[in-house]
C-alpha cells in the first residue's frame, strides 16, 4: 500500500502513467510530418519531485506516481535522522521522502527497483535506457550538483540501490528508439538528452545570464529563480539551489498561483476582470491564495490554510486582491532570498501563462520596487529545446 496521501481526492482516480504517455506520444504526432525529419535532438522538462518508482529490468510501474504536491510527513523524521539540518529533502513533498514511504512500505522482499522522476520516464520511452536523470531533477532525493555525487549518508541507506544515475542537463543519453524513429519518421540519429524542472527550463527560456537577475514562473503554482553566485539552502524556509553550470539558481516553489485562478474565474473573466483593474492602486484586501492545505515556500507549512475570504461584491476587487496578494508572496520569496545571503536581485522576468496579464505585471512591479518584464520567450518548452540543442551539439 502507498504510505502517502494525495492532496486532491480526485487525483487518486488519474492514471497519471496512461496520460502522460498519451501526452507524450500525442506531442510527437502533433510535429509536423514534413519537419520531423529535421529534428536532431529532443529533451523534456517536468515537475520536480514528481516521482515514479519502476521495475528496474521491465520499466513497469512498482506504485502509483508521487506528485510534485504530494506530502509523504511519515517519512519525514526518518530522513531528518540521515540528512544534515535544514537539507533539501527536509521536507515531506521531497523525493527523497517519497522513496523512503514507497521502501517502508513494501514488505520484506523489496524488488529489484529504480526511482525516476517525470522528465526521466518519459525520456526513457523515448531512449529505452532505464535509470538515467538530470542533477537538476535529482536535487530533492538528495544528489549534490556541487561535488557530482550523491553524499555518504544517503549512499549507506538500504535503498541507495533505488537511485539512478544523475548526469548534466542536455547530455546526449542516446539515440531514439528504432521502432519510435520508424513509427513517426524521425530521423535514425535523433538524440534524446537528459532534461531538467520545470521552473528551471523556464529559466533557461528567458535566455538570462547575469547574477542578480531572476524568473518568476507563472503557472499553476508560482516559483522564483534567482541567480547567484552563493548557493543557498535551507529546508525550513522550502528554499533550495540548483546548479547551473558555474552560478546557482536559488528560489522555491509555492502552492499559489494560477491554479487558485482558475478554480475562482474563467479564462474570460480574467481578462475582462484584469481590463478594469487600476494597477497604481493597493489593494487593502489580504489574501493566502492556494487550492488546498499546506504551503511550501517561502513559509513551509503543511497545515497552511488556504485564506480568500472576505469576499467583496466587486469581482475586479476580489481579482484585483488575489493578484496583489499572490505578488505580495512573491516579493515575501525574494526578500527572504537576500537575507539568506543570495545575491540582490535587480530585475525579475516573467515566464507561464501569469506573464500574458499585463495589470498583473504591473502590479507585481508596484510590489516588488523592481523592474518586472515579460521574458521574451515565456514557454518552459522553450529552454527543454535549448537543451535539446545543446546536446544535439556535444
Amino acid at each position: 500500500m502507498q504510505a502517502c496521501l494525495f492532496s486532491r481526492k480526485s487525483e487518486e482516480t488519474i492514471d497519471w502513467i496512461k496520460s502522460w504517455r498519451t501526452t507524450l506520444f500525442g506531442l510527437l504526432e502533433d510535429i509536423p510530418v514534413n519537419l520531423r525529419q529535421a529534428v536532431a535532438s529532443i529533451s523534456i522538462d517536468g515537475t520536480s519531485a514528481t516521482t515514479i518508482i519502476v521495475d528496474s529490468k521491465t520499466g513497469e510501474a512498482l506504485c502509483k506516481p508521487f506528485l510534485y504536491n504530494q506530502s509523504c510527513a511519515e517519512a519525514l523524521p526518518i530522513v531528518k535522522a540521515i540528512a544534515p539540518a535544514n537539507h533539501t529533502v527536509c521536507s515531506g513533498s521531497s523525493t527523497l521522502c517519497k522513496l523512503v514511504a514507497w521502501w517502508s512500505s513494501c514488505d520484506t522482499s523489496k524488488p529489484s527497483a529504480v526511482l525516476l522522476h517525470q522528465a526521466d520516464w518519459l525520456l526513457w520511452l523515448l531512449h529505452g535506457k532505464l535509470g538515467v536523470s538530470d542533477y537538476n531533477n535529482a536535487l530533492k532525493v538528495g544528489y549534490d550538483p556541487e561535488v557530482e555525487s550523491y553524499p555518504m549518508w544517503l549512499l549507506a541507506q538500504p535503498y541507495s540501490s533505488v537511485l539512478p544515475l544523475v548526469i548534466a542537463p542536455g547530455t546526449s543519453i542516446g539515440s531514439m528508439k528504432e521502432n519510435i524513429s520508424m513509427h513517426y519518421g524521425f530521423p535514425k540519429d535523433c538524440v534524446i538528452c537528459t532534461g531538467t524542472t520545470d521552473s528551471i527550463a523556464a529559466f533557461l527560456a528567458a535566455r538570462v545570464t547575469q547574477p542578480g537577475k531572476a524568473v518568476t514562473s507563472l503557472g499553476s503554482t508560482l516559483a522564483i529563480k534567482l541567480l547567484s553566485t552563493r548557493r543557498v539552502d535551507d529546508a525550513r524556509f522550502g528554499v533550495y539551489s540548483h546548479r547551473l553550470d558555474d552560478k546557482w539558481l536559488v528560489g522555491g516553489a509555492s502552492n499559489t498561483g494560477g491554479a487558485v485562478l482558475r478554480q475562482i474565474f474563467t479564462d474570460d473573466q480574467l481578462e475582462n476582470l484584469s481590463t478594469q483593474i487600476n494597477p497604481a492602486n493597493a489593494s487593502p484586501l489580504d489574501y493566502y491564495p492556494l487550492v488546498n492545505i499546506g504551503e511550501r515556500f517561502p513559509i513551509a507549512d503543511p497545515n497552511m490554510e488556504p485564506r480568500l475570504h472576505p469576499r467583496p461584491e466587486s469581482d475586479t476587487d476580489y481579482l484585483h486582491g488575489i493578484l496583489e496578494s499572490i505578488a505580495r508572496i512573491e516579493a515575501k520569496g525574494y526578500n527572504l532570498l537576500k537575507e539568506l545571503g543570495a545575491t540582490p536581485i535587480d530585475e525579475v522576468f516573467t515566464a507561464g501563462g501569469g506573464s500574458k496579464n499585463e495589470k498583473w505585471i504591473k502590479i507585481r512591479e508596484r510590489v516588488l520596487g523592481l523592474p518586472v518584464h515579460k521574458a521574451v520567450q515565456a514557454e518552459a518548452a522553450y529552454g527543454a529545446a535549448l537543451l535539446a540543442m545543446k546536446g544535439a551539439a556535444e
